[in-house]
């Protein structure tokens, strides 16, 4: 496959190069004090004929390796452009972006997918997985974008369903899986490539009360493991298992807060019964 995603074919810069780097050299050893994230007065404006939508109203905070964050807010309060303009989906109208030092706003258009590729992994609601592939081919999908060998993609792919507790499904097909195990996949499919940031749109916006703690217990062992993680969410309860909620309104941030004693998901489970044990009750 012929992707336009390698760093010979985008003709990436240093900056862009070095970026790989930082990544090797600090597997396993964030420092919590480094900003990963820097953002400064960030505008999103959007034109509809002669009316102006002001999405993001010049929006600065950072976030360090290793945080785990909540973003909140109502319909309308910015939150998914935000979360958009952070995955390098879209660029903000003014102000500035620093993903590892690196100003994205100034990036091209093939240099943002190979930043999408490396450096972030996405975890959806609607999980976002392909039908007709198994749990392990939908895995491997980011990495046929950057050359990894056949034999490299199938080892990173099965231990990334490893950590998120499917080892022994590989090679079921979504239909096959639970919703908890059709998100458990999709989170898989984040981590294969070793991201810096796990961003989280409303993942357990369809998943039922049991199955989202499960998938909140995935992401703070991941977090305790050293990944960046920033998820957005509308259930407050869902935010109580994360280190920090920064809540958007009318596109600015109404409220920036540290939660110093997140919610156990690990402990929280103990006190909710699985589903075979209320068939059986």
């Amino acid at each position: 496959m012929n992707s336009i995603l390698s760093p010979e074919s985008c003709g990436i810069n240093s900056d862009l190069e070095k970026l790989s780097g930082v990544e090797k050299n600090s597997s396993g050893q964030n420092n919590a004090n480094d900003s990963l994230i820097k953002i400064d007065h960030l505008v999103k404006t959007y034109k509809m004929g002669d009316v102006e939508v002001h999405a993001l109203r010049g929006v600065s905070f950072n976030v360090s390796r290793g945080e785990f964050v909540a973003i909140m807010g109502a319909s309308g309060s910015g939150k998914s452009t935000f979360m958009n303009i952070l995955g390098c989906l879209d660029k903000p109208t003014k102000g500035t972006y620093l993903l590892d030092n690196i100003n994205v706003g100034n990036l091209s258009r093939d240099e943002l997918a190979l930043i999408r590729n490396k450096k972030l992994g996405f975890v959806f609601q609607g999980f976002n997985l392909l039908s007709r592939t198994t749990a392990l081919e939908n895995v491997e999908l980011p990495l046929f974008y950057n050359s990894t060998s056949t034999k490299l993609r199938k080892e990173k792919s099965i231990e990334a369903l490893k950590k998120v507790g499917l080892a022994e499904r590989i090679y079921h097909y979504p239909n096959q899986l639970s919703g908890g195990q059709q998100q458990r996949v999709a989170i898989a499919r984040a981590l294969v490539n070793d991201p810096s940031i796990v961003l989280a749109d409303e993942p357990t916006g369809n998943l039922d009360s049991r199955t989202s703690i499960e998938v909140m217990e995935i992401f703070q062992k991941l977090n305790e493991q050293g990944i960046t993680i920033i998820l957005v969410t509308h259930e407050p309860d869902i935010a109580l298992f994360t280190k920090r909620h920064i809540v958007f309104r009318d596109g600015k941030i109404k409220s920036d807060k540290s939660n110093s004693e997140p919610k156990n998901a690990t402990e929280e489970l103990k006190t909710i019964p699985s589903v075979d044990d209320e068939v059986e009750e």
